[in-house]
């Protein structure tokens, strides 16, 4: 069964505006943050949804809703919005609600790299989580292998739903490190991933639920 996801970003937080770090915690929609999500509802408006998700945070709940409220003015049925914590940011532990660059120089620094974008040059994308799950003092953050196995969690989710068919369009509410992380790992070569996604974007993929996760997805457009 191949399904179509449009996994969107949520709107701007204030965590984004002040450029902190923002896993599992929660932080409101700027005003800014919620054109975001009127941006992205616009876009998808005419996208027949069969199914919904999001993690369990007021950013992607608030997304989600507003993007479900248009598609169903214009005559789409609305799907059940199904709010799970296996589709949450990754989690950064200690250094939650830290300025982001000062937490990826606490995890770089003992490694010789500067910033993220240094790590994932010299060590590859895995190692900022496990650089920051070495730095975190309570070792609460998610290394790269929790991380994968909860996002594991999160397809299995949408590929055991019993009223999904093959073509159907799903809307997926994401996050930005976790869009990165999934163009890293499925994306082919030629994508600009020097950047987090915009909010408010688009990404789609289509989600073949009959193959293994690790070969499953493959990537039809990236933050659009």
């Amino acid at each position: 069964m191949i399904l179509h996801l449009h996994l969107v970003r949520h709107g701007q937080t204030t965590f984004n505006r002040y450029n902190r770090l923002q896993g599992w915690c929660n932080a409101p929609l700027t005003e800014a943050g919620l054109a975001d999500a009127d941006k992205a509802a616009e876009k998808l408006k005419y996208v027949r949804f069969a199914a919904a998700y999001c993690s369990d945070t007021s950013r992607a709940q608030i997304t989600a809703k507003r993007i479900l409220d248009v598609n169903e003015e214009v005559g789409n049925a609305r799907p059940v919005l199904v709010s799970d914590m296996h589709f949450r940011e990754q989690c950064y532990g200690y250094f939650e609600g830290q300025d982001m660059s000062l937490a990826w120089t606490a995890a770089g620094g003992p490694h010789g790299a500067k910033d993220y974008n240094d790590i994932v040059a010299k060590y590859g994308l895995a190692a900022t989580r496990d650089f920051l799950k070495e730095a975190d003092p309570f070792h609460d953050a998610e290394s790269d292998a929790e991380y994968w196995a909860r996002v594991h969690g999160a397809f299995s989710l949408i590929a055991s739903n019993p009223d999904l068919k093959d073509g159907d369009d799903v809307l997926q509410i994401s996050h930005g490190n976790t869009l990165l992380s999934l163009m890293h790992r499925f994306a082919p070569e030629g994508y600009d991933l020097s950047e987090r996604p915009a909010n408010g974007s688009v990404t789609c993929l289509d989600f073949d639920t009959t193959k293994p996760f690790e070969v499953a997805l493959t990537v039809v457009s990236y933050n659009q």
